[in-house]
């Protein structure tokens, strides 16, 4: 079980093939704030069929597309 479970439940329950989520909308997904543990978490989310495309820690998102 990761703490990041709750975003990788709500990415992979998405219709898009590429969803744009800011740090605060992670924030409300997850209970607590994106911090730098994410860039090790993230490799999870292969799980759920998405990958992460881009983090911009300038403008405050990460951009998730679908695998495959």
């Amino acid at each position: 079980m990761s703490k990041y479970d709750p975003l990788w439940k709500y990415v992979g329950e998405t219709c898009e093939e590429e969803l744009v989520l800011s740090f605060g909308e992670i924030e409300v997904i997850t209970g607590f704030p994106i911090d730098h543990a994410f860039l090790q978490y993230k490799k999870e989310l292969t799980e759920a069929g998405f990958a992460v495309k881009k983090i911009s820690m300038k403008e405050k998102y990460v951009q998730f597309v679908r695998c495959g």
